[in-house]
């Protein structure tokens, strides 16, 4: 049994890498396009000391400092801030709470700001969508539970274009005059 859940979170990190590279491929599609600039925000550490494994490969033991933020954020090419987290699952359903208490500080900053603030959800690697933060933070109230089915998913899913996941796809433009 054990064994079992070892595998199963050992392959949904897999595919929750896999998804976030997905999502940096994305945003380098939109960069390209001239359309925006998104980048991973770096995950904080501190180091606590050197671990030699080989004489020619400096590691180190290290620990995260605080809980993460959102995992993306950058610039749309209309001057507005885009911040989103990344949640991947193997379910057919996501919950609310994987989002952490402090990224929902963080989100709650951002969305005071009028910038973009969603939550890209992937469901087994195959749909995909984007959900907006007022939306996740009233899953209770919207569904009559703490998480979202397949199906309640369906009006925020993405399209894709080869690996590229066409998340910016109807995002609307903040209008600056």
């Amino acid at each position: 049994m054990a064994e079992n859940r070892s595998y199963i979170g050992r392959k949904s990190r897999i595919s929750g890498k896999q998804f976030e590279d997905w999502i940096s491929m994305s945003c380098n599609y939109y960069w390209e396009a001239g359309v925006a600039w998104i980048e991973k925000t770096p995950e904080p550490v501190k180091y606590l000391k050197p671990y030699e494994r080989s004489r020619d490969r400096r590691e180190f033991v290290a620990c995260f400092e605080k809980m993460a933020q959102p995992d993306f954020k950058g610039a749309l090419c209309d001057g507005s801030m885009i911040v989103f987290e990344a949640k991947h699952t193997e379910k057919d359903r996501i919950s609310q709470d994987v989002v952490s208490e402090e990224q929902k500080k963080e989100f709650e900053k951002y969305e005071k700001l009028n910038a973009h603030c969603y939550v890209i959800v992937s469901l087994q690697m195959t749909d995909f969508y984007r959900v907006p933060w007022d939306v996740w933070k009233k899953m209770k109230s919207r569904y009559g539970h703490k998480y979202m089915s397949a199906q309640e998913l369906e009006e925020f899913r993405l399209k894709q274009k080869g690996t590229n996941i066409l998340f910016l796809e109807g995002v609307e433009l903040h209008d600056y005059q």
